[in-house]
């Protein structure tokens, strides 16, 4: 398929442009997706404001975007399990398939992974990609583009729920109910666990992880959180804690919200490069402290739980825009960064 789409491309920190560019030619092991639907991610705002991300730095222009989901409309010559015209989900990191992380499963740690908006490679806030077909997953035709877009973030929940051991009925605290808070919380539930608590300092945000099933919430600028955390688990504390906010104070505390023996499971990433902890109190408890980078075979669940009809994800997804609109889009997203939004943009 050959001719032009249109693309929004960050020329440089603060400024998006809508840009004419050509449409990719899939290899031989792709597939090319008309991209139907992508949310706006923080990382993509970090992008945005600050042209880096730690070591990634934006040192060219950029189409940023990696939560996406859309149709494809044509495949290489090796690709025999997707066809003109299925509907897809895009993981969008893809591995080398050939050192001992891809071999052993755990590919989200592979050293060669090319990842959709992460410099120097371009992302999906376009109307054409061209990507491996082995990252595609195929949706219902009852799952809208938007929800299958949010497979990405899910992701990160549930690998955050599997790292962290989930057993059925357990009880867990969320540390910061962001939108992948959230979706943890959505992990966590279709998990088996017994109780979530969500844990922020924003009430709209509480207000909201409730909406999504919560089954009870600490505002931490109205009452001191380990005192309201005992109380809603009758003096035991939780089975497993899990830090989203990306905040050091929020680490710190995650280990005091779980009993003896418990979990932690850190997803965010505070600002400050090291974190004092409690090492003493952490041998003490045998407290279990893992990290999460990514996801890996995440999806084929993902897919199935973004499928249950009654799944509400209003509280997530605040606003709808078009491609032409993403510069719109993430001046709105900073404006409001410390909300729970989520803009779908639909090209």
């Amino acid at each position: 398929m050959q001719g032009k789409m249109k693309a929004a491309v960050l020329t440089k920190p603060g400024h998006i442009e809508i840009q004419e560019l050509d449409i990719p030619t899939p290899g031989p092991d792709e597939a090319l997706v008309r991209v139907r639907a992508v949310g706006l991610c923080g990382s993509d705002v970090h992008y945005y404001e600050h042209g880096k991300i730690g070591p990634y730095v934006v040192t060219k222009p950029i189409i940023l975007g990696h939560e996406a989901a859309g149709e494809v409309v044509a495949v290489g010559s090796e690709v025999r399990h997707l066809k003109a015209g299925q509907r897809v989900t895009i993981e969008p990191g893809v591995t080398c398939g050939r050192c001992e992380y891809c071999k052993s499963g755990r590919y989200n740690l592979c050293p060669d992974v090319r990842f959709l908006a992460t410099p120097p490679y371009d992302g999906a806030f376009c109307e054409y990609i061209a990507i491996r077909a082995d990252f595609l997953y195929p949706i219902p035709d009852s799952m809208s583009y938007e929800k299958a877009a949010l497979i990405e973030p899910l992701s990160v929940g549930l690998h955050a729920v599997s790292r962290g051991g989930l057993k059925t009925g357990e009880t867990v605290v969320i540390m910061g109910m962001g939108p992948i808070g959230m979706m943890t919380l959505l992990a966590a539930k279709a998990a088996g666990a017994g109780r979530v608590i969500g844990v922020d300092l924003e009430r709209f945000r509480l207000e909201r992880a409730l909406q999504m099933g919560a089954d009870g919430v600490v505002n931490l600028r109205e009452e001191d959180g380990m005192e309201a955390i005992l109380r809603l688990t009758g003096g035991r504390k939780a089975d497993l804690a899990i830090e989203t906010a990306g905040n050091g104070k929020a680490a710190q505390a995650s280990l005091q919200a779980v009993r003896r023996g418990g979990r932690v499971v850190l997803v965010g990433l505070p600002q400050e490069e090291a974190t004092p902890l409690n090492i003493p109190y952490i041998v003490d408890n045998e407290i279990d402290i893992r990290g999460v980078f990514r996801y890996h075979n995440t999806y084929p669940t993902g897919v199935a739980v973004m499928s249950a009809e009654n799944l509400n994800l209003d509280p997530v997804i605040t606003d709808r825009m078009t491609l032409d609109e993403t510069p719109k889009a993430f001046e709105k997203a900073i404006k409001e960064k410390h909300s729970t939004l989520k803009i779908v943009i639909e090209p």
